[in-house]
C-alpha cells in the first residue's frame, strides 16, 4: 500500500512539471525496462522535450509481515523558466523521501 502511495505522489509531482506548448508533440526518445521478477523492477525513460525518469526497485523484508518494495530513482524536467528541475527520491516503509535543489528543506 505505501509503494501505491508513494508512486502516486511521485505521478502527481511528474504531472505537476509546467507545461509547454509543445508538450503534445513529444514522443520518446529511450525506454528501458529490466524486469527481474518478483524480487524488483529496473526502469528508465526520456521525451523529446527533456524529461527523463529512472528508477528501480527490489523487495525488503522478503517472507515477512514487513515485506514491502523499496524503490530509488530520479526525474527531471524542464521548467517554465527554462531551467532543468531534478528530483531524486527513495520511497519505501518510511514513505516517499523526495530530494532537490528547489525543494524547501523542512527545519527541523
Amino acid at each position: 500500500m505505501k509503494l501505491i502511495i508513494a508512486f502516486a505522489a511521485l505521478v502527481a509531482v511528474a504531472l505537476a512539471a509546467p507545461q509547454h506548448k509543445d508538450e503534445k508533440d513529444a514522443y520518446v526518445v529511450r525506454q528501458e525496462l529490466e524486469n527481474i521478477g518478483v524480487e524488483g523492477f529496473k526502469q528508465a525513460y526520456e521525451t523529446s522535450n527533456g524529461i527523463s525518469a529512472s528508477e528501480e526497485g527490489h523487495v525488503i523484508n522478503a517472507g515477512t509481515e514487513n515485506e514491502a518494495i523499496a524503490v530509488r530513482g530520479q526525474f527531471s524536467y524542464i521548467g517554465a523558466d527554462g531551467q532543468t528541475y531534478t528530483v531524486t527520491y527513495v520511497a519505501d516503509e518510511n514513505g516517499f523521501q523526495p530530494q532537490g535543489e528547489h525543494i524547501p528543506k523542512a527545519d527541523h
